[in-house]
């Protein structure tokens, strides 16, 4: 191994070389990642906040058919043609790893925080950009589904108990967009802007339940809001005017364990 090495000294040195060696090679390669990691584009680029797996999502979405065109419907919803079936199996056939199904039954809840941190984790932490969080929305939070028309044909302020006096969970707040800075509190990525809208923009759908609406339905035809109208009309009405890009279910409970078969996991956002 020393071949050709003839002093004790000599052989001492050669070995203090060669045990020095993987300490130096340690060293030199410590300093090229740091030198690549201050100077590649790579190594300093920012997350992306959405990936083209999700971005084609979202386009498949769109080119979906809704169903709002109702002059009535059933208590029991049991045929494809009242409900978004193409849109709901899109999202059931996603192909993206992270993935996560929100129930949301508070109107006044937490959700869209929740939502909104889940997201901000995921894609900038975790460095995640293809998760998809599902917004699975029933019970009295459903109010939020219906846009401002109906909240104010139907009186809906009147059913959250004093909690809102019109929708204002669904718009952007003005002035905010994707080039924000994340770390702004008040921008695009902060909680100043918890909304419907935002979160869709960046990739989260939204479930609307019309075992839900018909229920909400049922309960304005008690009051006799909108005359003449019985629950079926009224819970067609509502239909026709959800948000823009939910997708309609039969039933969110029954969707949830849809979601969760093909891998989603369950978060409660009460």
């Amino acid at each position: 191994m020393f071949s050709g090495i003839t002093s004790s000294t000599d052989r001492r040195s050669a070995l203090k070389l060669f045990l020095a060696a993987p300490a130096a090679l340690s060293i030199v390669g410590a300093t090229a990642s740091a030198a690549q990691t201050q100077g590649s584009p790579a190594a300093v680029s920012e997350p992306t906040s959405k990936s083209s797996l999700l971005a084609t999502l979202q386009e498949r979405l769109a080119s979906l058919p809704r169903k709002r065109n109702f002059s009535t419907v059933p208590f029991l919803v049991d045929r494809p043609e009242l409900w978004d079936k193409e849109a709901s199996e899109a999202l059931l056939a996603y192909t993206g790893r992270s993935i996560q199904v929100w129930e949301i039954t508070d109107l006044a809840g937490p959700w869209l925080n929740l939502m909104r941190e889940a997201m901000n984790g995921q894609v900038f932490a975790h460095g995640h950009p293809d998760f998809l969080p599902v917004g699975a929305v029933h019970g009295l939070a459903h109010l939020a589904l219906f846009n401002q028309d109906m909240w104010d044909k139907y009186d809906l302020a009147e059913s959250t108990n004093g909690q809102l006096d019109k929708n204002k969970l669904v718009d952007q707040k003005p002035g905010t967009s994707p080039a924000d800075d994340r770390q702004d509190v008040n921008g695009f990525y902060g909680p100043g802007n918890n909304n419907i809208a935002s979160l869709q923009q960046r990739g989260a759908v939204f479930v609307a339940c019309h075992d839900s609406i018909h229920a909400i339905a049922r309960g304005l035809a008690a009051k006799k809001a909108g005359p003449g109208k019985g629950a079926d009309e009224i819970a067609a009405d509502l239909t026709n005017n959800l948000v823009p890009d939910v997708v309609l279910v039969p039933s969110v409970v029954a969707y949830i364990a849809e979601l969760q078969r093909v891998g989603f996991t369950y978060a409660k956002a009460s």
